[in-house]
């Protein structure tokens, strides 16, 4: 069996999900884009540390005529 591939068995309930691909990180929904940046605001230091964090997670664009990577 491949790394990451999925046991069938009778009882699916906690099975290990299988890996994600670099296009699921954009399948995201608004509320979890949301939920992100209230995180990332609480934990931030200071208004420069929240908008490096944003930009390196891809919730704000660091180019302003441009969206953000991840958003929906």
């Amino acid at each position: 069996m491949s790394i990451g591939a999925r046991r069938s068995t009778d009882d699916d309930t906690g099975s290990i999900p299988a890996p994600r691909s670099a296009a699921d990180a954009f399948k995201v929904s608004d509320d979890q884009v949301q939920k992100a940046r209230l995180v990332v605001a609480k934990n931030s230091s200071d208004s420069d540390d929240l908008r490096e964090l944003l930009d390196m997670l891809g919730l704000i664009s660091s180019n302003p005529d441009q969206p953000p990577p991840v958003a929906r």
